[in-house]
């Protein structure tokens, strides 16, 4: 089990725009959908689903453009992006969404591929830190959503078949275990673009390091 509560500190201006940009989405869904988890995870799910797939075609666009290998990144973002999506076919059997609902997720998401789109292709780096944060938020979210499970507040029921047969759940699994699986499914997502983002990262430090000693040399043979 991941650790619910690993937050990746902003360490630069690309982190600080990133978690800020979240933040921001953050205070959106808190004031639209307050208590509503069900039908917060409908509309948000919907989102989420979006930037693996984004990201898994530019790098394979990429990756054919280059003749380069992608090192399994490609594969990961494409199951992200399908593991996203059953846990909004999921909520769908749970919150059942209205038309103001679905008409806000066409929009949402007509909105946020060609943001993210644009985002990854000027700043991979943030792009992934983005969804890294993102997946922050989606963990205490659920896990907030779990707690009012568990206190009686939200009323459980019958896990829906759907996630019984994609968790390999038990017959007589109850909504609650959906959430905590679905949580740690958020947990893994987050671990794994943070680490994208500081392999971005780090990548990008030894090619300006690299720079700077060739420079360097350049420099000391010309004063020689």
């Amino acid at each position: 089990m991941s650790n619910l509560e690993k937050h990746f500190k902003p360490k630069n201006f690309s982190d600080k725009i990133a978690f800020s940009f979240t933040k921001f989405l953050r205070f959106l869904a808190d004031t639209f959908f307050k208590k509503r988890y069900g039908h917060r995870a409908v509309v948000l799910e919907t989102v989420a689903a979006v930037p693996g797939m984004v990201a898994g075609m530019l790098l394979h666009l990429k990756s054919l453009r280059k003749i380069e290998d992608d090192k399994g990144w490609i594969k990961t973002l494409l199951d992200e992006a399908e593991n996203e999506r059953m846990h909004l076919m999921t909520f769908i059997h749970v919150a059942k969404p209205t038309a103001v609902e679905r008409f806000i997720i066409m929009i949402a998401q007509f909105i946020f591929i060609i943001t993210y789109a644009f985002i990854y292709l000027v700043s991979q780096r943030t792009a992934h830190r983005i969804v890294g944060y993102f997946e922050e938020e989606a963990v205490i979210s659920y896990t907030e959503y779990l707690k009012e499970l568990e206190a009686g507040t939200i009323p459980d029921q019958p896990a829906p078949l759907i996630a019984i047969n994609y968790w390999n759940l038990p017959l007589h699994a109850t909504l609650k275990d959906v959430v905590r699986v679905i949580r740690d499914d958020e947990a893994g997502h987050r671990d794994v673009n943070h680490k994208f983002a500081d392999l971005i990262n780090l990548k990008k430090s030894k090619l300006a390091y690299k720079k700077n000693r060739i420079k360097k040399n350049n420099t000391e043979e010309i004063l020689n």
